[in-house]
């Protein structure tokens, strides 16, 4: 418990394309930690899931706005996992499908969704002690982050890690397909006008190419444990 207490007061951002590995580490290290895990892409994939139920019309902004803008996304930790509730109710496994990550990449890219979902994860995040993993909460959910990291890794080793995650949830997918929903995904993240994914200048780039969770989680906390006794000799003088 003496290491999370002594890191509270940090917010820490970890941003990376579909499949780095951002999730995981991100887990662990809030763990390790004893900070609140932040998932932002489950947050896309909620709305997606909400707009799916809901039948909205395309491109009634409006009515988009409203609907986000009253969702209450939550976080719970079970043990070593972390559940994404959506009004009150458990969505995790819904909103993990191939057809909530293509929907969340689009709605990703509307102005009113990102407003108001970036809203919501400064409330969250305002109070320090928070592991945040997306892919702009470094460049602009938290740009003043203490502490920033980009994960990345080989398109074909974050396809493959996405096609065993969803023949492990018992889906039936091919690997090919999945590989080309990943380089769509990474293409409109990385092209959409409104936050595109990018390293922030002063994150630390972390590639995940065959090197375990342990090994990544390890060099995390090690750079925020010297961040976070870097901050105290400052604030103690």
């Amino acid at each position: 418990m003496g290491e999370s207490t002594q890191a509270k007061r940090l917010t820490i951002a970890i941003d990376g394309p579909s499949g780095a590995g951002k999730s995981t580490v991100a887990r662990a290290l809030a763990e390790r930690l004893g900070y609140l895990y932040i998932d932002t892409g489950a947050m896309y994939r909620a709305v997606a899931l909400k707009v799916k139920e809901k039948a909205l019309v395309e491109g009634d902004e409006s009515e988009l706005s409203a609907l986000v803008s009253s969702l209450h996304i939550t976080f719970v930790a079970k043990g070593k996992e972390t559940s994404v509730l959506c009004d009150g109710k458990d969505v995790t496994e819904a909103i993990r499908s191939p057809d909530m990550s293509r929907l969340a990449s689009d709605f990703s890219r509307k102005k009113v969704v990102r407003e108001a979902l970036v809203k919501k994860q400064r409330e969250m995040g305002s109070g320090g002690g928070v592991v945040l993993e997306g892919r702009d909460i470094g460049t602009v959910v938290f740009p003043d982050a203490e502490i920033k990291f980009y994960l990345d890794a080989d398109t074909e080793e974050r396809g493959r890690r996405r096609f065993i995650e969803l023949v492990e949830k018992g889906m039936k997918v091919d690997f090919n397909d999945t590989l080309e929903d990943v380089k769509q995904r990474d293409h409109h993240d990385m092209s959409r006008a409104i936050s595109p994914l990018r390293k922030a200048e002063d994150a630390f780039f972390i590639d995940s190419t065959g090197r375990t969770v342990e090994e990544i989680v390890e060099e995390m906390f090690q750079r925020v444990m010297a961040k976070q006794r870097k901050k105290d000799e400052t604030l103690h003088r």
